[in-house]
């Protein structure tokens, strides 16, 4: 499976009683195919994984399948306890994803011979290669990646740790078992601010919530940064990411929050983000607002 371009992970809209709404969803995801993303994933990180139940998921997944229609990879979410992880996993499947991206379990934290047995248990409920992601409950070491990487199901390695020395040790540990097919993305999050230093350790591609909320912006960072344009690139993160960075780390979750509000902003009705996550405050909307003015400008 071949990535080409930033990956797009759209938020889940919901509607004023709280279900997903269908209509604005497809929109969104139709929005971000106009600037090219190189894969679409749904129900994940931004998309409140952990807020859906089963049934939304496969709901998110099968719409923004069929308004993908082939132009690029899908790859669904998945992870929580294995029971659910499994079910989510059978039900990407059914409604037309093409990889699987598996979160970490719950709040149970196995050794690494579990967290391995977690990987393929999941890969064993459904025909679809997955990809590991590297974060919280689930920090996986050189060696278990490379015992992963044996297992031509497991295609892919997003690191959400931040740990560029062990990240380094996991990228050589694939390359010694002879895989030339294996994606490794950058998964932190605002991706933007520490991609610089993962291109030169072998990770070049990098998941972007920012492109969901301000594809433009996103888009010119994106084509700053494989043409190598550091003037360019430095501009655009010293005028928009970093504010923005600061502005995220004030309250937990905004991660996701303030891109739902960035979209609100722009008059797209996604809604609220679900509990336990927050909204940000009108103040802060209002500087987000100043943010992606600032970024705009930059355009």
């Amino acid at each position: 499976m071949h990535f080409d371009g930033i990956l797009f992970f759209p938020v889940t809209p919901f509607d004023s009683d709280g279900r997903v709404a269908v209509d604005i969803l497809r929109a969104h995801v139709a929005s971000g195919l106009a600037h090219s993303p190189g894969g679409v994933f749904p129900a994940c990180g931004t998309g409140e994984f952990p807020a859906l139940s089963s049934d939304e998921v496969a709901l998110v997944v099968r719409e923004s399948v069929a308004e993908v229609a082939g132009a690029v990879p899908v790859v669904a979410g998945t992870g929580g306890p294995l029971g659910h992880a499994r079910e989510v996993a059978r039900a990407a499947a059914d409604a037309g994803a093409d990889a699987l991206l598996v979160l970490p379990p719950y709040l149970a934290s196995g050794p690494q011979e579990g967290l391995v047995a977690y990987v393929r248990q999941v890969a064993d409920a459904s025909p679809l290669p997955v990809i590991v992601y590297h974060r919280g409950t689930a920090q996986y070491t050189a060696d278990s990646v490379r015992t992963l990487a044996d297992d031509p199901r497991v295609i892919g390695f997003k690191d959400g740790v931040g740990d560029v020395g062990r990240a380094q040790e996991i990228v050589r540990a694939v390359a010694e078992t002879g895989r030339d097919d294996f994606a490794f993305f950058n998964g932190l999050l605002t991706a933007e601010l520490t991609q610089g230093a993962y291109r030169g350790i072998g990770i070049p591609l990098y998941s972007s919530a920012a492109f969901a909320m301000a594809p433009d912006i996103a888009d010119a960072y994106h084509r700053s940064y494989i043409e190598y344009d550091e003037s360019r690139r430095l501009d655009l993160l010293d005028g928009f990411y970093r504010p923005l960075v600061a502005l995220r780390d004030e309250t937990p979750g905004f991660g996701v929050a303030l891109i739902k509000a960035g979209l609100r902003l722009r008059g797209v009705d996604v809604g609220s983000v679900r509990p336990p996550l927050v909204d940000p405050t009108p103040a802060q909307e209002e500087r987000l607002s100043a943010i992606l003015v600032a970024g705009y400008a930059l355009l």
